[in-house]
């Protein structure tokens, strides 16, 4: 053998033996590979969804449909809280149902707000859960949308409802909510 023909074939085996292997991988992976089939369990959730969604519409329209009344003077908070469905704000329900202390209108307790989410609700006005109960949820988006592209991530969809759940004191109802959707997320 010249030293030439040697030269090709150092080039040429190589070649052929990951040629088939690549081969022999693409048909064993191929034959091995499992389909999964979670179309039942797609179903479950699509389900749950429409149920939440259609309940999210019908809690959106009864508090777009409530006519609001403007006072014909400043009444005392206690009163105004009153007079407007809410009970007045109990620490202790509230430490009952969520096993930590709560302030009242900490806007941290809804599922997706955080300290610094708060500072741009607080930065526009919005500092109480009534407040942010009686926002449209563009308008959270609007207000998260100031703090840059980092918070366009949230979905502040249910954070009115929330906030209306926190505001009336219905704490139970609120930290049930808050685990059946965890994150945030059906």
């Amino acid at each position: 053998m010249d030293f030439e023909n040697m030269n090709i074939w150092c080039w040429l085996i190589p070649l052929l033996v990951g040629a088939i292997c690549g081969l022999l991988g693409y048909f064993w992976g191929r034959g091995s590979a499992k389909t999964l089939d979670n179309a039942e369990e797609l179903r479950a959730l699509e389900s749950k969804n429409a149920k939440l969604q259609a309940d999210l519409e019908a809690c959106l329209k009864k508090t777009t449909a409530a006519p609001k009344k403007a006072p014909a003077k400043a009444p005392s908070k206690a009163k105004a809280t009153a007079s407007l469905g809410a009970a007045a704000f109990d620490a202790s329900a509230a430490k009952a149902a969520f096993g930590k202390r709560i302030k009242e209108d900490d806007l941290k307790i809804v599922e997706g707000i955080g300290p610094k989410i708060e500072g741009l609700f607080h930065n526009e006005g919005i500092k109480t859960w009534k407040a942010l109960s009686e926002v449209s949820v563009a308008k959270c988006q609007k207000v998260l949308n100031t703090g840059g592209d980092r918070y366009r991530i949230h979905d502040p969809a249910s954070w009115p409802m929330q906030a209306k759940m926190a505001y009336k004191g219905q704490w139970k109802k609120l930290v049930k909510w808050q685990a059946e959707h965890k994150a945030g997320k059906f």
